[in-house]
């Protein structure tokens, strides 16, 4: 059997699996599927506000593999293979609801200037312990000599690896049977918390296919082991949260760093172009902080003294600040977004960091100053909307989003994602017992 995978507009992969005859199809013809399927909240369920999947009585559209990405299923005992698929009107246009279409038209504008997007992505999980419990445990290592859990925060713990260790070489070797090029692997700040990077490519839609690959590697290898594996960008209370931290940079047809400047010899060698780049992702961010944060669990992770920041600044080698400048010579000088989780659709992240990128170059957009390395901050104030419904007015008002990824698309996207601020907020939680129910 096959599995089609179609990264939902949540960031969610979707799909259904094939066999092999159905596959020659696939690949001779292309299979319909429900148009609807890129449009479920994130239990599933059809957004009835956008009429998506109901009031238009649920249509099929053409699906069409993907190029170089069938690849096997490692992690699984029967023999499955996966293929990415992309979606298609009938007339063969490309349906404006596949998030791969939404960042690939926003590379075409860099295009247009003679300009390549270089792009890795980080993500930051949980392992989660197997247990019967209401709530979920995040995988602690042992202290040796004792029944004893170790606590605390333990990053860079190399003992936390060896713990592991059979379960991060599967990733790895399920990496590499899947192209994936994963190159890193770190305990994280908190226990149970653990970073994979995977290494730069010059096509920014493959590197959020890999992006979408890794997360499905490491959830089916950690079920494969017994686990869990949480993406959720504030999956404890007492924990910090996880990102999705992105790494961009802007090569020009002859393959130079257009963000680097040669002439300067002093670090950082920031070029006018760089520069313009960041003024456009500030003026940009809290546009796009929908897509940044997009469940109300998001929220929980945009906290002060979280290592998550709460306003756009910039800086070099400094961790504290939305966009970084980490430290390289002229062919690695490029930015790292910090601001989004882990439970980010990859792509629509990818397509609105270029987006900044594109307009602040097309309008020389300047920014503030910059963050100095080693700088001591203060608590900084909270200028991004961190509340959801505040993000979703500012994406539904935004002016510059619409003419990058599509109008349809953020219409459709800030409906599909009110409709699930509403029906979160709407729901009563043992939190209202455990405060109210007495008290008042």
């Amino acid at each position: 059997m096959i599995e089609l995978l179609l990264p939902d507009v949540n960031g969610i992969l979707r799909g259904k699996r094939i066999n092999d005859k159905e596959l020659e199809t696939l690949y001779k013809e292309g299979l319909k599927i429900c148009a609807a399927t890129l449009f479920g909240d994130s239990l599933g369920e059809v957004v009835f506000e956008t009429g998506i999947g109901t009031r238009d009585g649920s249509p099929d559209i053409m699906s069409y593999p993907v190029a170089n990405s069938l690849v096997p299923v490692p992690w699984l005992d029967s023999p499955i293979a996966q293929v990415f698929v992309s979606l298609h009107d009938f007339d063969g246009a490309p349906d404006f609801s596949d998030p791969r279409y939404v960042l690939r038209r926003t590379c075409e504008k860099l295009a247009d200037m003679g300009l390549r997007a270089v792009v890795a992505t980080e993500f930051e999980f949980y392992l989660l312990e197997p247990g019967d419990d209401i709530a979920p445990k995040p995988k602690l290592g042992n202290i040796p000599g004792t029944g004893l859990k170790q606590e605390g925060l333990q990053y860079g713990a190399l003992e936390d690896l060896w713990e592991c260790d059979p379960l991060l070489m599967d990733i790895q070797r399920n990496c590499e049977s899947q192209n994936v090029p994963s190159n890193a692997a770190l305990s994280e700040f908190s226990p149970g918390q653990f970073e994979i990077n995977l290494r730069h490519v010059n096509d920014p839609v493959i590197a959020c296919d890999h992006g979408a690959m890794l997360k499905r590697i490491i959830k089916g290898t950690a079920f494969k082991h017994g686990l869990g594996a949480a993406f959720m960008a504030k999956p404890f209370t007492d924990y910090s949260g996880s990102g999705l931290h992105v790494h961009v940079s802007l090569l020009d047809e002859a393959g130079n760093n257009v963000f680097a400047d040669p002439a300067i010899k002093t670090r950082p060698a920031v070029s006018r172009t760089l520069r313009h780049a960041v003024g456009g992702l500030q003026q940009t961010m809290a546009d796009a902080m929908a897509i940044f944060a997009p469940n109300a669990n998001s929220y929980r992770r945009l906290q002060p003294r979280s290592f998550v920041p709460l306003s756009p600044d910039w800086g070099y080698n400094h961790r504290a600040v939305a966009l970084r400048v980490p430290v390289g010579d002229d062919k690695d000088m490029r930015i790292e977004h910090r601001v989004a989780g882990a439970d980010a659709n990859p792509y629509l992240v990818v397509a609105a960091l270029l987006a900044g990128i594109h307009y602040g170059i097309s309008n020389q957009c300047e920014p503030t100053e910059m963050i100095a390395e080693r700088t001591m901050l203060d608590e900084q104030e909270a200028t991004l909307p961190v509340r959801w419904e505040a993000a979703l007015d500012r994406f539904k008002n935004s002016a510059i989003l619409p003419e990058y990824l599509g109008e349809e698309f953020c219409r459709v996207f800030e409906i599909m994602r009110r409709s699930e601020c509403d029906r979160f907020h709407g729901q009563v939680s043992d939190l209202d017992y455990a405060w109210y129910l007495r008290a008042v």
